[in-house]
């Protein structure tokens, strides 16, 4: 497997209070896990500037003008209780999409089999016309877009396995049977949404975990449900929400996966991906919050795409 890592170099451009979950640092933490001489294989790219107009293909045409609206000439603004956008935050959002979309087109013109794009903020709870949930601009739901845009895929899969449900990614595509939404989230949790009855035109899929559930649970929700229904729809590319908050030390939530659950799970979506769609994923980071937690779930993530084998945590 030949696999594209594609890092922001910006990422300090989003600025966030002091103290908030969704900082900076986190980008170090996973610099620094990919950093060590296992990942030398990786291709790298920095992440370019995007066209952040391309937002209209998921949000409101009004939408980049209300974040702009609300940034502030200097400093951070608030936009609800725990999202914020700072002066330079939509430079980060530009990279950001920009870094997506560069490991889309390096996974469907070939030149890789998958991607992994470290990106901030995250964006899985922007909604058609609201930002929130620490998410400015949905990133993946653009992505998917522009694969059927530009590159010509009309069945695009997106399995959300952040630890809170992809509420922004099902309010855009709840309506369309040629996008398949499936999420893995614990519940009761925020944003509340998720429930397994939202199946939207019979595209979506929620699987509910109760809180202190492990690994064990994820696996067998998987198997059960999420994957034979992904297998079942057949895409032509498949996206992945990347959140490792779901990990036994994130501060937000009350699961408890371990490293090797997330690439067991990396692995079991390759497997759907090389039966259906020449083995083209792209991945993208959403959440995680505990900075050991994240940099061991994105060691075992990026270790399986690259290698389809998780890597020896003594090394």
């Amino acid at each position: 497997m030949s696999t594209l890592l594609v890092s922001q170099r910006n990422f300090e451009d989003h600025r966030t209070p002091a103290g908030h979950s969704e900082r900076a640092d986190r980008m170090r933490a996973v610099e620094d896990a990919l950093a060590a001489s296992l990942f030398e294989p990786l291709v790298r790219k920095d992440a370019p500037e995007g066209d952040i107009t391309l937002a209209e293909l998921v949000h409101d045409s009004s939408y980049m003008g209300q974040l702009r609206d609300a940034r502030p000439a200097e400093g951070i603004g608030q936009l609800d209780a725990d999202t914020f956008i700072s002066d330079r935050s939509l430079d980060a959002v530009s990279t950001g999409l920009g870094g997506a979309l560069a490991g889309l087109h390096g996974v469907l013109l070939g030149d890789v089999d998958n991607a992994f794009c470290a990106i901030r903020p995250p964006g899985h709870h922007a909604e058609i016309s609201r930002p929130m949930g620490f998410c400015l601009v949905n990133t993946i739901a653009i992505t998917a877009r522009e694969a059927q845009r530009k590159y010509g895929a009309e069945r695009i899969a997106i399995v959300d396995f952040d630890v809170h449900h992809g509420n922004g990614t099902q309010d855009i595509f709840k309506d369309d049977p040629n996008i398949f939404f499936a999420s893995s989230h614990q519940m009761p949790l925020y944003p509340g949404t998720g429930h397994p009855r939202e199946t939207g035109v019979g595209n979506i899929v929620n699987v509910a975990l109760d809180a202190q559930g492990d690994g064990s649970d994820m696996r067998a929700a998987y198997k059960d449900i999420i994957l034979p229904a992904l297998d079942n729809f057949a895409p032509d590319l498949l996206l992945i929400s990347a959140g490792f908050d779901a990990h036994r030390l994130d501060p937000l939530a009350q699961l408890n996966w371990g490293d090797s659950d997330y690439s067991w799970l990396t692995g079991k979506l390759m497997d759907v991906a090389e039966r259906r769609c020449g083995n083209r994923i792209v991945s993208l980071l959403e959440g995680g919050y505990d900075l050991k937690g994240l940099g061991g779930g994105v060691r075992h993530h990026v270790a399986m795409l690259l290698n389809g084998v998780a890597p020896n945590d003594k090394e």
